[in-house]
């Protein structure tokens, strides 16, 4: 029978094979010694950060009473305990700005630091059931946390804007800077993330290491103290920790504080340094991990 008026129609001439499928195998290989990085595979899997991304951030305030609140409430107590001890009693030096908003533009920045550091270096060991069934580029699971932490980040930086008004702060163009350094931040972060992930899938003592270390950390930073009262021969060696460029920084764009010159510079490169040198010794170890986690 003839087919209808405009209607069309298309079937396989008899006889004809069925086409074949694209089917590509792939081939998975323990690497020796020092790896590639593969950083290409990272986007890749870019679906699969992003589900991590937000299940960290869902996973961090569920069955929290307060929510998304301790995004604020953390940097602003902080704020208050320090401007208490060091600003009130201590009478420390604050550049000739208020303590309290002198102490918010470090603490915003630092907070989202430590965050991420925490969760990084722990992520590997709390991730053992899904690093032990399917294989993916490991490096997404410290990655993630850091970058869950930006949102915490956001909402905290807005609290600083309004206790900046608070004061009659108001930022300049300088504010853009804000963004290059809080990747930064970022890189320094998941630098120190990725060298604490995989020692602590080995060494399980990190975990009792890395609350020492960020105290440590905190007073190598000038969270609570000006940049100005280290001695100036310091400086250079005093900025290979990258957060100082980060705090004074945002110090500087944020309000107006004497422009951190060189110190960012140097903190630039110990923070890539760090990141690099943490990569490829995350690469290194990513082969044992499923064994040993």
């Amino acid at each position: 029978m003839p087919a209808a008026a405009g209607s069309s129609q298309s079937s396989p001439a008899v006889g004809a094979s069925p086409q074949p499928y694209d089917l590509s195998l792939t081939i998975i290989k323990p690497s020796h010694g020092w790896a590639p990085l593969r950083l290409t595979e990272l986007w890749d899997y870019r679906e699969l950060l992003y589900f991590l991304v937000w299940r960290d951030v869902k996973v961090r305030y569920k069955q929290t009473a307060l929510g998304v609140a301790w995004a604020v409430l953390q940097p602003l107590l902080a704020m208050f305990v320090f401007s208490l001890f060091f600003g009130r009693l201590a009478r420390m030096e604050s550049d000739g700005l208020p303590y309290p908003v002198f102490n918010l533009a470090g603490l915003v920045p630092w907070t989202f630091f430590v965050f991420g550091l925490t969760e990084a270096a722990n992520s590997l060991v709390g991730s053992r059931h899904l690093i032990t069934k399917v294989y993916f580029p490991r490096m997404l699971v410290p990655v993630a946390p850091v970058l869950a932490g930006l949102v915490d980040l956001a909402i905290a930086f807005v609290l600083l804007l309004g206790v900046m008004g608070w004061y009659g702060i108001v930022p300049g163009i300088g504010a853009l800077v804000v963004v290059p350094l809080v990747l930064l931040a970022f890189v320094t972060a998941i630098g120190a993330g990725l060298w604490l992930s995989a020692l602590n899938v080995q060494y399980r003592d990190v975990r009792y290491i890395l609350p020492f270390l960020s105290q440590l950390w905190l007073f190598a930073t000038p969270i609570v103290y000006p940049s100005s009262l280290v001695p100036a021969e310091w400086r250079a060696l005093y900025g290979l920790n990258p957060m100082v460029g980060v705090v004074d920084g945002f110090r500087w764009a944020l309000l107006g504080t004497g422009a951190p010159g060189a110190t960012i510079a140097v903190s630039a490169i110990a923070a890539l340094a760090l990141a690099g040198g943490g990569a490829l010794y995350f690469r290194r170890m990513e082969r044992t991990f499923a064994d040993i986690v």
